[in-house]
């Protein structure tokens, strides 16, 4: 079994494979749009950078975290190959984080298994403000380029 680090992951080379064709939905939360917006900027822009056709990604910003779940249900009936789902949940005071992360996991899941369409899990899950920035283009990268590349990976022939 191979070994992969993050690294290599990242370098994942697209040269001769032609993503133009590819239909794809990019669905942003709005909540903690300072990250989200990052996130969404980073996947845009690797979905450009690989070839695919700019009038074949939808962007759709949507209130929360918890309507991704809704937004990529309702995008897997029209004809897109894949969905980009992106949000940023903070941990606060209350048991709220915990509901929020795991209903949109389990609810994007079932998505992508109901409509056999990829659906990108691009959301942070962080303890504080701090940690989603480094994560929406700081020290740790950007989850919303990862989130594109993943999605590059699944569909590429």
């Amino acid at each position: 079994m191979a070994n992969y680090s993050d690294q290599e992951f990242l370098k994942t080379d697209f040269s001769g494979t032609d993503f133009s064709d590819l239909r794809i939905a990019v669905v942003t939360a709005k909540w903690n749009w300072e990250v989200t917006g990052k996130l969404k900027q980073g996947a845009l822009d690797t979905l450009l950078k690989a070839g695919v056709n700019k009038d074949h990604i939808k962007s759709w910003d949507i209130p929360g975290s918890y309507e991704l779940v809704y937004a990529a249900n309702k995008l897997s009936y029209q004809p897109f190959d894949a969905i980009i789902c992106l949000g940023c949940v903070i941990q606060g005071e209350t048991r709220h984080f915990d509901f929020i992360c795991s209903a949109v996991a389990q609810g994007l899941h079932q998505v992508s298994i109901k409509h056999d369409k990829p659906v990108a899990f691009g959301v942070l899950t962080t303890d504080n403000q701090e940690q989603a920035l480094e994560r929406a283009g700081g020290k740790h990268g950007n989850k919303g380029e990862e989130a594109a590349i993943t999605i590059l990976q699944l569909l590429q022939k």
